[in-house]
């Protein structure tokens, strides 16, 4: 099995972070995790944000930035990433009234132009999965299929919610060898199913119903470079759960190296 970074997606600490950014960053060091993807970088100037990494021997493995800052504000996310060194600009996210297939048309157009963008700057452009990307056709192709065969991998890399996708009744394992090669980012969660059209029901790694290990097998099979541990909601307290999690990591998959 290759060896895959364990990061953690930020958001999941959000009102964590919204207390005490730095303290949050030093509790996750302290965890375990060695490399976080933000979700905003909560005012901290990015040289210092940059040096608490190297401090806590973090790598800052790229952010979500939502469409409305890829829109209007993409210099200064590419000077932030930059500084903190990180290597990944990731789309996580579309409005509600911006999903229907004529939105996606334009979505792909500039998701492209956005691409091109990143990589002048030797960044790599990404997109993050919900389930709504495999519920809108375009010329009768699911969007999350079309938005890749569309973009070519230079301007357009997945970052694939593995929970998301087997929430939308897509074998898991199928997408990830399916996009071997241009996933270098699986967010790995995990949730119980219920009722179909029930809200996702995020848990902490091994309390749900995804097959986790055989997810990490093929992820390790399929050139994944980060394993990014995300909890949509938590029933416990966040801290809490991402411990829980990070636990299960080390027991699962890093006491094989």
């Amino acid at each position: 099995m290759n060896r895959m970074g364990i990061g953690l997606q930020m958001y999941t600490l959000r009102d964590a972070l919204a207390e005490d950014f730095e303290g949050t960053l030093r509790q996750v060091a302290a965890l375990g995790y060695e490399g976080v993807e933000f979700a905003g970088y909560g005012d901290i100037p990015a040289e210092r944000m940059r040096d608490l990494l190297q401090e806590l021997g973090l790598q800052a493995i790229g952010s979500h930035i939502g469409l409305h800052l890829l829109e209007n504000n993409i210099d200064n996310e590419i000077a932030y990433l930059k500084t903190i060194g990180a290597k990944y600009a990731i789309c996580p996210w579309l409005p509600v009234d911006a999903r229907d297939s004529e939105a996606w048309r334009t979505h792909l157009v500039n998701f492209e132009k956005y691409g091109e963008r990143f990589a002048q700057e030797g960044l790599v452009f990404a997109y993050h999965n919900h389930e709504f990307e495999f519920e809108v056709e375009i010329d009768g192709q699911i969007v999350f299929d079309a938005m890749y065969e569309r973009i070519s991998p230079e301007k357009l890399q997945v970052e694939m919610d593995i929970g998301w996708v087997q929430y939308s009744g897509v074998d898991p394992l199928a997408y990830i060898r399916k996009y071997a090669g241009r996933l270098p980012l699986l967010h790995l969660k995990d949730y119980r199913s219920g009722e179909k059209g029930q809200q996702i029901d995020t848990v902490e790694l091994g309390r749900g119903d995804l097959p986790l290990n055989a997810i990490i097998e093929t992820a390790s099979e399929s050139s994944v470079e980060w394993l990014i541990v995300e909890q949509d909601r938590c029933e416990n307290p966040p801290l809490e759960s991402v411990a829980t999690s990070m636990e299960w990591v080390k027991a699962n998959y890093l006491n094989k190296f």
